[in-house]
């Protein structure tokens, strides 16, 4: 079976080893995260539960009743086609995320496999879009309609390929999106209100030899 490949620092399983039943949610989490989300909530609930909610021993459990013989699905992410990594977005609006994803496996793809919304931000999205099958090595491209939010900021948000029985297969699919204000120069033209006036009448500079004939006059009665 497909998996991710990481090194699961011992600092971190020792942390989290020795959390009490109140952060059974964390570690859910984390264990889902720590297996590159292969399982959704209710599964990682019963490997840890299996284990005293231990999680280097659920993580253990898992691959040890994980079955070798079963010959999984392959897929691998090409490339972004619209938006792309950390690509400015407007808030408040709709947009269309298309990504370009290939079968590297040896097999067609079983019928009914989608891509699946598992975790992140969530940008108004569907949590499930279907995919064709693919035939080995053929690329393809899927899109999700989604809407962005409302403050300015960094979002991401992660997909996976799911076979039609819960099965998750391939790369975490990462949208990462970075959202701007409507109209980033208005903030810059704010600062310096009241100190630019680009169409005020230019004073013009006043020298001795321009002064006023009524200027002159008086200038020669104070040394008459």
């Amino acid at each position: 079976m497909e998996g991710m490949d990481m090194d699961l620092d011992p600092e971190l399983m020792q942390k989290f080893s020795c959390m009490g039943t109140t952060d059974k949610d964390v570690l859910i989490s984390e264990f889902q995260r720590l297996l590159g989300f292969q399982l959704n909530p209710a599964g990682c609930a019963f490997f840890l539960d299996m284990t005293n909610w231990n999680l280097q021993a659920a993580i253990g459990a898992y691959y040890d009743f994980e079955s070798p013989n079963i010959n999984a699905p392959s897929m691998s992410f090409v490339e972004d086609v619209t938006i792309g990594e950390g690509e400015s977005v407007p808030p408040d609006t709709q947009f269309t995320k298309t990504w370009r994803i290939q079968n590297t496996g040896a097999e067609s793809w079983p019928p009914g496999v989608c891509l699946k919304y598992v975790g992140g931000d969530q940008f108004g999205h569907v949590n499930m879009v279907m995919v064709r099958s693919l035939d080995p090595q053929e690329v393809s491209e899927v899109s999700v309609q989604m809407h962005s939010p409302t403050a300015p900021g960094m979002y991401q948000g992660q997909w996976r390929m799911c076979t039609a029985t819960g099965f998750f297969f391939g790369a975490v699919i990462t949208s990462q999106l970075m959202y701007t204000s409507l109209n980033p120069v208005s903030h810059y033209s704010t600062q310096f209100q009241g100190t630019l006036k680009p169409h005020a009448k230019k004073k013009r500079n006043r020298f001795p030899g321009d002064r006023s004939r009524k200027e002159i006059k008086a200038f020669v009665r104070r040394f008459a």
